[in-house]
């Protein structure tokens, strides 16, 4: 008879090797060292990315440069003196960089060590939260690298980590995650949809003007009484009549009929425009439906608002998924329902998936909620590069293999978003099981 095998004995099985081994591996990656070691890595590859595709990258932010020089210099500034593009908080993060170069080299390597030291301190945030923020952390990097080198030169590299901090803290914190929220919607728009997630699912109505009306309400009245102070009072709002004027940008997911139908049809036309500086597709259909999306954006993100509000009136005990899942599908409403499609967008559909990990648990079937959601989300960054910038000209030119890419990757914005919708009308749906005491 074969003697049994003593528990000392039982621990140098091949099988217990192997767990000792992915236990050590797991504390090792979960390491602030090891995590600093790949943000690095990360960043370092992300900032080569971008000088070996510098004019496609940093075109966006030698245009920031010019808009703050020439104020600087012959004091003729965006919203202060001339309609803008952008809400007057953007002028804030496209300033500093001015402020401490002389030089376009010297302002390029400034902003991107700007949204660098930006993305650093959402990072120490995700990586804090708990119980698995700094799994979160490896997902969020690889989500950037996946992306590739477009977000670091826009400002939506800095709306990220805005959107990824206000998601992590705010079941804790929901008035600084308003107020971070607010701050970042001044910049660009995006932070809006975290808005609209926080004030859908407050808990009552003193909470809703304690953490959402109030912060909101501080922050916009800085903002716009700078733009009083600089006589910009009548350029303030002006950025909504902007994109209000803009066409069908070729990238948009609404343009994807017409990008799959030039294959075939020498009709439609892309050209650029040298005044927003995009291309945009030509033509009555096309001009149908940009009008068409500029009503069906506002009410996409008015009905996702309402069913968060219903599943966080009907299931209080998840609002924090909730929170995480609604703010998720404002976001892809805000991509798949515009007429500009601009690559960087995706950049904002990763904050609700990290903050997700970070903060679920198996009891609240996070995995089950977010893998595919996650993946999926992966798939669409990845294929973002493969469009913008690596196939761009060959998008442009309606090349049969980058506009199939293109037209994968909105048809996964749109299942994204569906998916989102889904899972909110599932949880409002719901009910609450009661626990049994004793």
């Amino acid at each position: 008879m074969w003697p049994v095998p003593s528990p000392s004995d039982q621990s140098t099985t091949p099988n217990a090797v192997g767990q000792d081994i992915l236990r050590s591996a797991t504390r090792v990656l979960s390491s602030w060292p090891a995590l600093w070691v790949a943000f690095a890595l990360a960043h370092g590859w992300i900032i080569l990315q971008t000088w070996v595709f510098e004019a496609q990258i940093l075109g966006d932010v030698n245009l920031y440069e010019w808009w703050v020089r020439n104020g600087m210099d012959v004091g003729w500034w965006p919203v202060f003196n001339y309609d803008w593009v952008y809400p007057l908080g953007a002028l804030g993060p496209m300033l500093i960089p001015a402020l401490l170069t002389e030089s376009t080299p010297a302002y390029d390597w400034v902003w991107m060590g700007l949204v660098t030291a930006a993305n650093a301190v959402a990072v120490a945030v995700l990586g804090r939260a708990r119980p698995r923020g700094r799994a979160a952390v490896w997902f969020w990097l690889f989500f950037l690298v996946m992306l590739g080198p477009i977000w670091i030169g826009r400002l939506d590299g800095l709306l990220a980590p805005i959107i990824l901090v206000a998601l992590v803290i705010a079941a804790r914190r929901p008035a600084l995650a308003m107020t971070l929220a607010t701050v970042g919607a001044w910049i660009k728009i995006a932070p809006g949809a975290v808005a609209l997630a926080l004030a859908a699912t407050a808990s009552n109505a003193r909470a809703f003007v304690r953490n959402v009306v109030l912060p909101g309400a501080a922050v916009c009245a800085v903002v716009i009484g700078i733009a009083f102070a600089g006589g910009g009072q009548d350029n303030v709002l002006d950025v909504f009549g902007e994109q209000g004027d803009r066409q069908l940008q070729v990238e948009a997911v609404g343009a994807t009929p017409f990008t799959v139908a030039r294959l075939w049809d020498p009709s439609i036309q892309v050209e650029y425009d040298d005044v927003i500086y995009t291309y945009e597709v030509l033509g009555d259909g096309a001009d149908a439906v940009a009008q068409a999306l500029d009503v069906a954006l506002p009410v996409a993100a008015l009905l996702i608002a309402a069913l968060i509000w219903l599943a966080a009136r009907r299931r209080p005990d998840r609002v924090g998924d909730i929170l995480l899942i609604g703010a998720a599908a404002e976001l892809l409403a805000l991509i798949v329902f515009n007429k500009v499609g601009s690559p960087q967008f995706i950049a904002w559909i990763g904050p609700p998936i990290a903050a997700a990990i970070a903060l679920g648990t198996r009891s609240q079937g996070t995995r089950r909620t977010w893998f595919v959601p996650a993946l999926g989300t992966l798939v669409v960054a990845r294929l973002t590069m493969e469009i913008y910038p690596l196939k761009y000209g060959e998008f442009l030119g309606g090349w049969p293999l980058a506009t199939s890419i293109g037209a994968l990757r909105n048809a996964l914005l749109v299942a994204l978003l569906v998916g989102a919708v889904v899972r909110l009308v599932q949880v409002a749906l719901s009910r609450q099981v009661a626990s049994r005491a004793g």
